[in-house]
C-alpha cells in the first residue's frame, strides 16, 4: 500500500511542480525559437461560428473591422449554425464585408467545416464572438508563418481578473508604437475595467485568473522547446493546407486542429502579442461545465487520433504525456493517494497525510457551500440595489 502511495504522489508533484519545472530547464538548455522577424501581409480568412450571437456579433464585427490589417487581405466568414434570433439581420447590415455561411444546426465543428470551405486565403484565423481582439492580433498572430516550420499559432486570451497583468503589458506596448496606439489601447482598457465590474461578484473569478495564467505559462515553455499543446480557441491561426476537415461531434476543436499540425511535422507556436480580451466564468457551474467538456474532448481526442499515444507517431509525446494524459490521471491519483493513506493510517506520518487531506477537501466542500448562498442571495441584491437606486432618483426628483 505504501508503494501506492508513493506513486500516486510522484504522479501528482509531476504533473503539477516536475513537469513545469522540466520545461523550464529545457527551455533555458535548448531553446528551439522560431524566425518572426517583420510582419507579411499574408492573406488572412476570419472563421467565426455563431449560434444566436446576434446581440453581440455587431460589436464583433465592428472589431475585426478595426484591425490594424488591410481590408484586401482580410476576408470576414461568420457561419450562422441554425440561428433563431436576430443574427441574420445584423449579418445583413454588413453584406459586402462579412461572408455569411448558414448551415443547419450541427455544432460548432461542422460549422468551422463549412467557414473553412469557404477560405479563400492562405492562414485561416479562428475566433469567438464574445471576445475582442487587440488591434495588431491578427498581425501578430501571421507573423511566425515567416517561419516554414510552423504549422499554427495560438495568440493569447487576457481576463478581465487579470486587468492589471494587461494593463502592464499594454503600457510597454504603447511606449513601443506610440500615441495612436495608446489610445487604442485606453478604449481596450476601459473595456476591461468594465468587464472586471461585471466579475467582481464571481467568488471563482480570481481562481479561474490564477489557473489560467498557469496554463499559459505552460504554453510559453512548451512552445519555446517546440510545440505547444493545443491552441486558444478565441484566438488561433494556421495554414489552410495543413487544415483537416473535423468529426462533427468533436468537443475541442482548438486542442485537435493544432495537434493534427503537430503530427503532420509542423509546430505550433505561442505569440503572446497577439492578444484577445474576454470575462472570466461568472459561476461555479459554468466553470463545472467547462472543465467537464475538457476532460471529455481531451478523452475523445484520444479515440480520434490514437496515435497520440504513440512516440514514435507523436513528434511531442513528452510533452502530450506529462500535460495532457497526465492530467487525465490525476483525479484517480489523488482518490488512490486519499484511500492508501486511510489504510496506513496507524503511522504518525500517513495519519497527518490524511488529516491535511481531509482538509483540503472540507475547505473545496465550504467553498462550494459559499458558491451556492451566494448565487441564491444574487437576486435578492439586485432587486435590493433596484429598490435603492429607485429610492435615491425619487428623491432626486422631489
Amino acid at each position: 500500500m505504501s508503494a501506492i502511495f508513493w506513486l500516486s504522489v510522484a504522479v501528482i508533484a509531476y504533473v503539477y511542480v516536475g513537469y513545469p519545472l522540466l520545461l523550464r530547464a529545457w527551455a533555458r538548455l535548448r531553446p528551439k525559437p522560431y524566425i518572426a522577424t517583420g510582419t507579411p501581409i499574408r492573406g488572412v480568412s476570419i472563421v467565426i461560428a455563431a449560434r444566436d450571437e446576434g446581440a453581440r456579433l455587431g460589436a464583433r464585427i465592428e472589431n475585426l473591422l478595426s484591425l490594424d490589417y488591410p481590408a484586401n487581405r482580410r476576408q470576414i466568414i461568420v457561419v450562422c449554425d441554425g440561428c433563431t434570433d436576430d443574427t441574420d439581420d445584423v449579418l445583413a447590415r454588413y453584406s459586402g464585408v462579412v461572408e455569411p455561411v448558414r448551415v443547419p444546426p450541427s455544432g460548432k465543428a461542422a460549422s468551422l467545416n463549412a467557414g473553412v470551405a469557404r477560405a479563400r486565403f492562405e492562414i485561416l484565423v479562428f475566433a469567438d464572438a464574445r471576445q475582442v481582439f487587440a488591434p495588431d492580433a491578427v498581425r501578430e498572430l501571421v507573423a511566425p508563418f515567416q517561419d516554414p516550420a510552423v504549422g499554427a499559432v495560438t495568440g493569447e486570451l487576457l481576463l478581465d481578473c487579470e486587468s492589471a497583468l494587461f494593463s502592464n503589458r499594454r503600457a510597454m506596448a504603447d511606449r513601443r508604437r506610440g500615441h495612436s496606439n495608446q489610445l487604442r489601447g485606453v478604449a481596450l482598457e476601459r473595456r476591461v475595467r468594465a468587464d472586471r465590474r461585471r466579475t467582481i461578484l464571481s467568488t471563482i473569478a480570481d481562481g479561474v485568473g490564477y489557473y489560467w495564467r498557469y496554463e499559459k505559462q505552460l504554453r510559453r515553455l512548451e512552445s519555446r522547446v517546440g510545440s505547444t499543446l493545443g491552441a486558444t480557441g478565441a484566438i488561433y491561426a494556421m495554414r489552410r493546407a495543413l487544415w483537416r476537415p473535423l468529426p462533427a461531434d468533436t468537443l475541442l476543436d482548438d486542442v485537435l486542429a493544432p495537434m493534427r499540425v503537430v503530427m503532420a511535422g509542423s509546430r505550433v507556436v505561442f505569440n503572446e502579442r497577439a492578444r484577445a480580451f474576454d470575462r472570466a466564468t461568472q459561476d461555479a457551474d459554468a466553470e463545472s461545465r467547462r472543465k467537464i467538456r475538457t476532460l471529455a474532448g481531451n478523452y475523445q481526442i484520444l479515440w480520434i487520433e490514437p496515435g497520440l499515444l504513440l512516440p514514435w507517431r507523436n513528434p511531442v509525446w513528452l510533452q502530450y504525456a506529462s500535460h495532457k494524459i497526465g492530467r487525465l490521471l490525476v483525479p484517480y491519483a489523488m482518490l488512490a493517494l486519499f484511500f492508501a493513506s486511510i489504510a496506513l493510517s496507524g503511522s504518525t506520518f500517513y495519519r497527518v497525510i490524511l488529516a491535511a487531506q481531509v482538509t483540503f477537501y472540507m475547505l473545496a466542500g465550504y467553498g462550494a457551500v459559499l458558491e451556492l448562498t451566494s448565487r441564491d442571495e444574487a437576486p435578492a441584491r439586485q432587486s435590493t440595489a433596484r429598490t435603492d437606486s429607485a429610492r435615491r432618483a425619487a428623491q432626486e426628483v422631489a
